[in-house]
C-alpha cells in the first residue's frame, strides 16, 4: 500500500493576520489559503477586501509598519521569517508576480530587452537573452520586441512582456494581481488564455486575483471569496458558483451582469464594507446580510463544509439556508 503523503502546496497560507498602524482591526484576519503545483486558484472580492495584500504577502511585499502573525510558506519555506538573502532568492526564482498595470512596472526610458534580461545576468548575458527570446515566443511575441521601448507597444503586448518577465526565473508560483484590468476585452481574453497555457506547460501554481466573477469561474480550479480581510467561502469553482454557501458570494453573483438579463436593473449589495477604524464583533458581513441574526453580530462564524462536500466551506451561521439560488439575497 502506498502511504506516501501528498506533495506540499507551492503556496500555503495559514492563519495570516496583518495589522497596520492606526487600524482598529487586522487588515487580514486569519486567512488560510493554498495553491498546488499546476493549479489555478482565484481570489475574489470587492475592492479593499484584502486580495492584493494576501497575494503580495507571498513575496513579503508588505506596507510599512505591518505586524504579521501566522505563516506564509512558499514551497515549504516561511516567507515571513526569511532573512534578506533567502527572500531575494525567493523573489528572483521561486515566486513571481504579474502586476495590474504593466506600464507602471517598466522604466519608459529603457528597452524591453534590458528589463527582461537584468535578472538573468547572474549566469551570462547570452543565456539571459536566449531565455528572454524563448519566453517571448511562449507568450506569442517575437524577438523584435527586445529592441523596443515600453511606449512603442500596446497594453496587451506589454502585459505579455510582464508575464514573460515573471517566468524568467522558472517560478513554482505565479501571482497575478488583476492582470487584465487595464486591457481591452480582446486583450483580456488573450492574456487569460495565455496564463492557462503557460500554467499547463510549466506546471506553475497560479494565484489569480480578480473582482471579475465570470473570469474567475472560467480560469480557476478553486475559488476563495474574501470579505473584510477574511475568507468568507472557498471550494471548487464549479460547485461554489453553482451552489454558493455564503450570502456574500450569493450577493456578488446576483450583482453580476448577464446577457440574459440585459436591460434589467442589477441587484446591489446594500451598505458599505466595514471601516478599518472600527473593531468587528461577529461576522464581518452581518450589517449587510439579509440572513443576519443576533448570533451573527456576536460570534464570528467558523468555516463549515457543505453537506457531502468537505472541500466546500463557508464561514456563515446560516449557510444551510442557501440552496444555490441568488434570488433572495
Amino acid at each position: 500500500m502506498n502511504t506516501a503523503s501528498p506533495p506540499s502546496p507551492v503556496l500555503d497560507v495559514q492563519g495570516l493576520r496583518i495589522t497596520l498602524p492606526g487600524t482598529a482591526r487586522p487588515v487580514l484576519d486569519g486567512v488560510d489559503l493554498t495553491v498546488a503545483a499546476g493549479e489555478t486558484v482565484a481570489l475574489v472580492g470587492e475592492s479593499g477586501s484584502g486580495k492584493t495584500l494576501t497575494s503580495r504577502s507571498a513575496l513579503r511585499l508588505l506596507p510599512p509598519g505591518a505586524v504579521t502573525e501566522g505563516a506564509v510558506r512558499v514551497q515549504g519555506d516561511d516567507v515571513l521569517t526569511m532573512d534578506a538573502a533567502r527572500l531575494r532568492a525567493l523573489r528572483t526564482g521561486t515566486a513571481a508576480m504579474v502586476f495590474q498595470d504593466p506600464r507602471a512596472a517598466l522604466n519608459p526610458l529603457r528597452r524591453i530587452g534590458g528589463f527582461l534580461t537584468e535578472g538573468g545576468r547572474a549566469t551570462s548575458r547570452a543565456d539571459a537573452a536566449a531565455r528572454a527570446i524563448e519566453l517571448l515566443d511562449a507568450v506569442g511575441l517575437d524577438a523584435g520586441v527586445l529592441r523596443k521601448y515600453p511606449g512603442q507597444v500596446s497594453g496587451g503586448m506589454l502585459q505579455r512582456v510582464m508575464i514573460a518577465a515573471a517566468l524568467m526565473g522558472d517560478p513554482a508560483l505565479l501571482l497575478a494581481d488583476e492582470p487584465t484590468t487595464a486591457l481591452d476585452v480582446t486583450s483580456q481574453a488573450e492574456v487569460v488564455a495565455l496564463l492557462v497555457r503557460l500554467r499547463e506547460r510549466f506546471g506553475t501554481g497560479l494565484l489569480f486575483v480578480t473582482h471579475d466573477l465570470d473570469l474567475a469561474a472560467a480560469i480557476s480550479d478553486r475559488v476563495y471569496v474574501m470579505y473584510a480581510g477574511r475568507i468568507a467561502e472557498h471550494g471548487p469553482a464549479e460547485a461554489l458558483f453553482a451552489r454558493p454557501r455564503h450570502p456574500y458570494t450569493a450577493a456578488l453573483l446576483a450583482s453580476t451582469p448577464r446577457l440574459e438579463t440585459a436591460g434589467a436593473r442589477l441587484k446591489a449589495i446594500e451598505g458599505q464594507p466595514p471601516d478599518l477604524r472600527t473593531a468587528l464583533n461577529g461576522c464581518a458581513f452581518a450589517a449587510r446580510c439579509p440572513l443576519a441574526t443576533e448570533a451573527c453580530d456576536q460570534e464570528d462564524p467558523a468555516p463549515r463544509s457543505a453537506p457531502g462536500a468537505p472541500d466546500h466551506l463557508a464561514a456563515c451561521h446560516h449557510s444551510d439556508r442557501l440552496e444555490g439560488s441568488t434570488a433572495d439575497v
